[in-house]
């Protein structure tokens, strides 16, 4: 925890972070995160957006919502397209200079704010220390809220009164400049990390928009990139293109598991079904377990691969086995939950060998030795939303939370079985074993209470 929590802290203050739009650079070149590739990409913000949410949850810490948020922001403004999906990335360069559009000169950042907000706006972001960036600013966390305080003498909640003021007036002037390239391609995989990050940071913000515009990216790709039954990779002026690999259809899974939660929709269950359905018709390796890269009957390759690490994005191996098992539980469905174990058998030694190079995997493991607990409510909408909030407020990894309406149809026959009952019920269940009706919130509570 201690180790994460640093890690986030050092990534929010430091300048791989933009501290005026939110949202996170591809990476640093410095040793001190300092100065970043001023590229931002979708496939680095989806599970950043997420890691901030429940880093809030865990620490109520407000460092932490305020990442979270802004990340949230910067994507549905800057990388939502009109129809619902998320562009891939913004470059690094505009006016054929790579991060022209973010430096400020202090005249400049002088010249747009109050004194006081000058003042204050410097000292936390460095503009009183020399330039860092070709002789330009790069902003980056230099001194926290309690030391400004401090040397102002002001209350802590007056300089950030100052400093939000100061970063609306430079960020309204800097959007009014040349913007870096962006690459409009809309691919299934990083729109399903961002979906999932979406899902996530709306339930830990408690807003609810951002399980809007995740439920509209999900649409979108069924509306757009699902063709003749088959998933494709891509879309881009209008057209769908290639056919999707292991990581769309794991991630797209996965994401639309996080939004159930978030918001049921019958039709987003059934499409989860249909994914992990081709994900087991298409991909596959019934000889030895796990899931190949490529569908069977894609292009021929020289080789088929079929990877278990996590690289620069999770394996769609290790997300495959996490949102089976998950999917599995939920259903009551035994093909699911075997395909999840199997894939994390077949990873074998290398598991074991190198566990920090296999997270996704490790983390699906965890959840098939000790099966995820599932809460599943009925009733009527306000009630049962009230009891989501209320049981998902503290963040409790392997804990799934699914508000069904009682008007909800098309309804597989494991969660038809768990009746509505009044204004609210739900049902408890740890593997195959469920516990009877409760229908009061303080007993469901009490009853998730003796497993924490």
């Amino acid at each position: 925890m201690f180790m994460c929590a640093l890690t986030l802290t050092r990534m929010a203050e430091g300048g791989i972070y933009d501290q005026l739009g939110g949202g996170f650079c591809r990476y640093s070149v410095d040793g001190e995160w300092m100065i970043p590739h001023f590229e931002k990409m979708l496939y680095d913000n989806g599970p950043l957006l997420a890691l901030y949410a429940q880093l809030w949850q865990v620490s109520g810490e407000d460092q932490y919502r305020k990442v979270a948020t802004e990340t949230a922001d910067w994507a549905i403004r800057d990388m939502r397209s009109p129809d619902g999906g998320f562009y891939s990335a913004l470059d690094a360069d505009s006016e054929g200079e790579e991060g022209r559009f973010y430096v400020w000169t202090r005249d400049e950042a002088r010249q747009l704010l109050a004194d006081d907000e000058f003042r204050v706006f410097a000292a936390r972001f460095g503009l009183d220390e020399p330039s860092n960036f070709e002789g330009e600013w790069h902003l980056r966390v230099t001194q926290s809220i309690d030391a400004i305080a401090s040397a102002e003498g002001i209350g802590e909640s007056h300089v950030r009164r100052l400093l939000a003021d100061a970063s609306a007036k430079l960020l309204q002037v800097r959007n009014g400049r040349v913007w870096p390239g962006r690459d409009d391609k809309i691919l299934t995989s990083w729109n399903a990390l961002m979906i999932r990050g979406l899902a996530i940071a709306s339930r830990g913000l408690q807003r609810d928009e951002l399980a809007g515009a995740a439920a509209d990216g999900i649409d979108f790709i069924r509306r757009k990139l699902v063709v003749d039954n088959r998933l494709l990779a891509t879309f881009k002026d209008g057209r769908a293109r290639f056919d999707a690999y292991l990581d769309d259809y794991a991630f797209l899974l996965d994401a639309t598991i996080e939004l159930l939660q978030a918001r049921w929709s019958s039709e987003h269950l059934e499409f989860a079904t249909w994914l992990a359905n081709r994900l087991l018709a298409d991909f596959w390796d019934a000889s030895s377990g796990g899931f190949f890269f490529t569908a069977g009957d894609h292009e021929a390759l020289i080789h088929r691969s079929k990877s278990m690490s996590d690289e620069a994005m999770p394996s769609g191996n290790g997300i495959a086995a996490l949102a089976l098992n998950r999917l599995g539980h939920l259903l009551g469905e035994p093909r699911y939950i075997d395909a999840a174990a199997a894939t994390v058998r077949a990873t074998g030694a290398a598991l074991m060998d190198f566990p920090h190079a296999h997270a996704s995997m490790v983390t699906a493991l965890e959840e098939i030795v000790d099966a995820p607990e599932v809460v599943v409510i009925r009733g009527k909408p306000d009630e049962i939303d009230t009891w989501r909030r209320a049981l998902g407020a503290v963040y409790t990894p392997g804990r799934l939370i699914f508000a069904i309406p009682a008007d909800a149809t098309g309804l597989p026959e494991a969660l038809e079985l768990r009746r509505p009952q009044g204004d609210a019920v739900a049902y408890v269940c740890r593997g195959t074993m469920c516990t009877e009706p409760l229908t009061n919130l303080a007993d469901v509570a009490a009853e998730l209470k003796t497993t924490d």
